[in-house]
């Protein structure tokens, strides 16, 4: 039994069997885009931590910028002491992510957090319950936020679940599609069902917010449609409905901007962020338009530990880490070799890989079974594993885990980064041949 193995069978018997296990690997020690695992092995890590190393790992800035904070003091509550930790990284977020000609933020620990709080803010604001949420999403695990995700295996036996919530379908436009409508015709059909919703589901009167991921994380990164986010944003400020953007696993230059949103030409009301904000530190946050985030009335958001220094320290290290090196333009680059990659597999198994997706380098590939006519998971899982054995890490999406998805670090050498491709390459080669 190796190192690895001995570390499953000490979380068996300490850990619920519930925490997933979405690649069967381990780690000792990181930097860039290798992790080295408890035997020693070096893994090209696709992954990132489930979106969270954009910067990569082991950032020096980083690393120094946490050390130096634990020395001066490591926790004080932003509720009881102001401290410049926070407010040096709420400026910056106001700075980099604009929402409109005036914007402020709040700190949380999580991208879930994030969600509650965005949701809670949309509510007292307008005065109105009803939220709107997609086919496909995912928001987290808190009790707001699993009712806003789609997908069962989150959920299932968690009820009831929170009330006020009505699911809209996701508007992608599938390739496969196209036989049936063009992609126009598509977005004016995700259109009419959108009205329809308020016709004969809920009012707007009723609706306080409509919450989207413009990129899905966990539905398998399908992306919306840009006609129909313009509609939405138009639609949303004519009926006093908040836009809110969940930028939680496509921010930070994963999507080749800092936001996904700008790709599309619109400003959220509200959005919310995690992940690779904290350069691997727990940390969140809620971004709005001022005169949003200031009609909430003291008391309905905060929480002993939001925006801790060390966390904020991290975040605005990674931050500045990120503008310094051009992770937009890293994302971008990034992203034109992947999608080439996959292009290139598609068209050599163009009946076993069914779609290439996603934005700059928020991209995943989509297996299908033709015998079975059914999404193939399990070919997903051997590659995974396969990966593994080889030296690469990589983790599925998709409501049926049919998808294999990208989340690199984004500054990854071009070696590496060719790799872990190829090494992917490969695997799927001996697995669907």
């Amino acid at each position: 039994m190796n190192n690895t193995d001995k570390l499953y069978e000490r979380r068996k018997k300490s850990v619920p069997n519930a925490l997933g296990i979405f690649n069967p690997s381990s780690i000792q020690s990181a930097k860039g885009a290798i992790i080295i695992d408890a035997d020693g092995r070096e893994l090209i890590d696709f992954a990132g931590g489930i979106g969270v190393n954009n910067a990569g790992h082991g950032v020096p800035e980083i690393i120094e910028a946490i050390k130096s904070q634990a020395d001066k003091f490591i926790h004080a509550s932003f509720n009881v002491s102001v401290y410049e930790q926070y407010l040096d990284l709420t400026e910056k977020l106001c700075e980099i992510l604009p929402h409109g000609e005036s914007t402020k933020a709040m700190l949380t620990l999580s991208g879930a957090e994030s969600v509650e709080n965005a949701i809670k803010i949309a509510r007292a604001v307008t005065g109105k319950s009803g939220i709107i949420c997609y086919d496909g999403s995912f928001h987290g695990r808190t009790m707001m936020a699993m009712t806003l995700t789609s997908n069962v295996k989150y959920k299932e036996g968690a009820g009831p679940y929170a009330p006020e919530v009505y699911r809209l379908e996701f508007p992608y436009y599938k390739p496969s599609m196209s036989s049936r409508m063009t992609s126009d015709e598509f977005d004016d059909l995700m259109i009419m069902k959108l009205h329809k919703t308020f016709s004969s589901t809920v009012s707007v009167s009723q609706t306080a917010a409509i919450i989207l991921e413009l990129v899905q994380g966990e539905g398998g990164f399908t992306v919306a449609s840009k006609k129909y986010v313009q509609y939405l944003r138009k639609f949303c400020t004519e009926n006093n409905i908040f836009l809110i953007f969940d930028e939680v696993q496509s921010g930070f230059g994963r999507t080749g901007k800092w936001a996904a949103y700008e790709h599309y030409d619109v400003t959220p009301d509200l959005s919310t962020w995690a992940k690779s904000m904290g350069g691997g530190m727990p940390i969140g946050a809620v971004i709005g338009k001022q005169e949003i985030m200031d009609a909430v009335k003291p008391g309905l958001i905060g929480g002993t530990y939001l925006g801790n220094p060390l966390s904020c320290v991290a975040s605005l290290a990674s931050i500045n880490y990120m503008q310094k090196n051009n992770i937009n333009a890293a994302g971008e680059k990034v992203g034109k070799i992947v999608r080439e990659k996959f292009n290139q597999l598609q068209e050599k198994y163009p009946k076993n890989i069914t779609d290439v997706r996603g934005l700059g380098a928020m991209l995943a590939i989509e297996f299908f079974n033709p015998e079975t006519k059914m999404p193939d998971g399990d070919s997903t899982k051997a590659i995974v594993n396969k990966c593994l054995e080889k030296g690469l890490i990589v983790i599925t999406s998709g409501t049926y885990g049919n998808c294999i998805r990208i989340l690199s670090p984004l500054f990854i050498e071009d070696e590496i980064l060719e790799k872990g491709l190829s090494i992917l390459e490969q695997t799927i080669e001996e697995i669907l041949s």
